[in-house]
């Protein structure tokens, strides 16, 4: 009996050593995986989708480039956020993507707006960009050039410039016919005739002296006649130099807003662009792509696109084309940040190291790099 209750003991006594080893190591693991992975374990990359044009988003075919993409990834480098792209058509297309929740963040220029911001969580802006005008040039033909001198004002002007010079004749001829019978006879016709010809060689400065006035009245009226043509003339000759310089140049078809009322417009669809295009009468034409809309440009069936300025200028400058022209005037300046879904937890450390990335001037020189020292940010 002593000795079964004996081994009964080292039973026992082994059972509880069995249970406190496992105890044990089940603390010691739970350690080691705290030290392996501190803080919070980890947890799948950010699915971010990106999308837009360049020089933002730019597709070398063995990896992305452009101003977006590198200033993501430097806020990426700093905080430690791991993540993969996915590629998307449109920014509109990628933001859809996100309050879906099929994406966790979109990188892009993609412009910060009123209706976005009820789904979506934005960043800090890191670039401020602009709506411009997209539009075809073209050299003027002959009758381009012409043209402005058979419109009704300029008929017009030249009918009362002559009605103008047969009164002031007919007044130097009122007042030299009884004393200059010589250079202006008695009759009507010749008479008349002669004062329109002082009339338009005072205008014009000639002063030929072949027809002078001898009375005072006759001198009065032809007084007052050089005061009033030395304005006259001025302005004459001034507006018919505008008008050759102008038939002359080549300038864009479209260069301002009020132009777009009742033309074709290029546009993409869900954009500020959009909006901007629609509210001055334009007759919108949705396309996808910058591409796309110079294409349609290019074949006459737009007559311009409206399209963030940055990207224009940047396309233009790869086209080479001469024919296209991006309007100098600026519309709606917007912003450019970096979207997230709403419950998003790395939204304010991308705004800490996104502040930090511009005031050390990274984000400056990442965008000359793309725009040039001209680029405004």
């Amino acid at each position: 009996m002593l000795f079964h209750r004996h081994d009964g003991s080292h039973g026992i006594k082994r059972s509880v050593m069995a249970r406190w080893v496992f105890r044990v190591s089940l603390i010691v693991l739970a350690a080691w995986a705290s030290l392996a992975q501190p803080g919070k374990p980890a947890s799948e990359p950010l699915r971010v989708g990106i999308a837009g044009s360049e020089p933002f988003v730019v597709d070398k075919g063995n990896g992305l480039e452009g101003v977006s993409v590198e200033i993501w990834q430097a806020i990426a480098a700093q905080t430690g956020i791991r993540y993969r792209f996915q590629r998307y058509n449109s920014v509109p297309d990628a933001l859809s993507a996100l309050t879906s929740g099929s994406l966790d963040a979109v990188v892009g220029p993609v412009s910060v707006t009123a209706s976005r911001v009820k789904d979506v969580r934005f960043s800090q802006p890191y670039f401020q960009s602009s709506l411009s005008i997209l539009s075809g040039t073209e050299n003027p033909s002959i009758w381009q050039r012409i043209r402005p001198f058979f419109s009704p004002s300029f008929f017009v002007a030249i009918t009362v410039l002559v009605l103008v010079l047969a009164l002031v004749g007919t007044l130097i001829w009122l007042a030299e016919r009884r004393v200059s019978e010589v250079e202006f006879p008695r009759q009507p016709g010749p008479g008349i005739a002669n004062g329109i010809w002082l009339a338009i060689v005072t205008m014009t400065t000639v002063g030929y002296g072949d027809r002078t006035p001898k009375t005072f009245l006759g001198r009065l009226v032809t007084s007052a006649w050089m005061i009033v043509s030395l304005i006259t003339a001025t302005s004459l000759i001034a507006g018919i130099a505008s008008t050759l310089t102008l038939t002359g140049l080549r300038g864009s078809e479209i260069s301002t807003a009020e132009q777009l009322k009742g033309k074709r417009v290029a546009v993409e669809p869900n954009t500020p662009g959009e909006l901007f295009a629609k509210g001055y009468g334009a007759h919108l034409v949705h396309v996808s792509s910058i591409e796309q809309g110079y294409s349609l440009i290019s074949k006459h069936q737009a007559d311009a696109m409206v399209f963030d300025r940055p990207q224009l200028l940047y396309f233009r400058t790869q086209q080479h084309d001469p024919a296209e022209s991006v309007s100098k005037a600026e519309y709606r300046h917007q912003a450019y940040s970096f979207a997230f879904s709403s419950s998003s937890p790395v939204v304010h450390e991308v705004n800490v190291n996104l502040l930090r990335l511009e005031e050390s001037g990274r984000v400056d020189r990442i965008v000359k790099e793309w725009l040039g020292d001209e680029a405004e940010n």
